[in-house]
């Protein structure tokens, strides 16, 4: 098993600490996170200088770089939430006309906070793209190079994997993209349009997480 998550609220550590309060015990090193995956993109590329536009709570996941408020070779774009104001969007754009490239966490349309659903990363980052003219790298999920990472790390090819989660586009979209199968479960982001989705269909659609054990027999 492998956990695959798009949360740039928290850094890896904090993740699993919350995981083991929910009884649930992961072994950091199987759990794959858009900061590892930018880490990874941006010291292959000899990346030193960064711009952090997420929570401060990943700053301990690039303690690798250099984190920088001016002149960066990158933006690393995270979910600000209610940061995203006009003077912080412009702050990054300024960045980006200057040359420094744009690292996404991921682009999700929308995720549920406590109000409900709301607006998530995606729309800003696409945003940023228009404005500046450029297309983001982006690490998390959909990215098809998110999921192969998993896979390299299990040794075993996408027709032998299966993949669950409660988003139709980043998790359901994105896995059958990289080729694998998905399960898609009726919590969490989960709403009944998701069944109209015009693009994506899950290869099964489950309650919860609770009935996975017999659906792996069914797909």
């Amino acid at each position: 098993i492998r956990y695959l998550t798009n949360t740039t609220t928290r850094s890896r550590r904090a993740i699993v600490e919350r995981l083991q309060l929910m009884g649930v015990f992961v072994d950091p090193q199987h759990l794959f996170t858009p900061s590892a995956a930018a880490c990874r993109l941006l010291e292959r590329d000899g990346v030193q200088q960064i711009h952090l536009a997420a929570p401060s709570a990943l700053c301990e996941d690039f303690a690798a770089f250099e984190l920088v408020e001016a002149d960066p070779e990158a933006v690393v774009i995270g979910d600000l939430h209610e940061g995203f104001t006009w003077h912080r969007l412009n702050q990054l754009y300024q960045m980006l006309r200057s040359g420094a490239r744009l690292v996404a966490l991921h682009r999700n349309r929308y995720c549920r906070r406590e109000s409900g659903i709301s607006l998530d990363l995606g729309p800003f980052v696409a945003a940023l793209e228009y404005a500046a003219d450029i297309r983001a790298d982006v690490v998390g999920k959909p990215a098809s190079a998110f999921f192969e990472l998993a896979l390299d790390d299990l040794g075993l090819d996408a027709n032998e994997m299966v993949m669950v989660g409660d988003d139709i586009e980043a998790d359901i979209g994105g896995a059958q993209n990289a080729g694998l199968r998905a399960i898609q479960v009726e919590t969490g982001k989960y709403t009944p349009r998701d069944r109209e989705h015009p693009t994506v269909d899950p290869d099964l659609v489950i309650p919860s997480a609770a009935a996975l054990s017999a659906a792996i027999g069914m797909i």
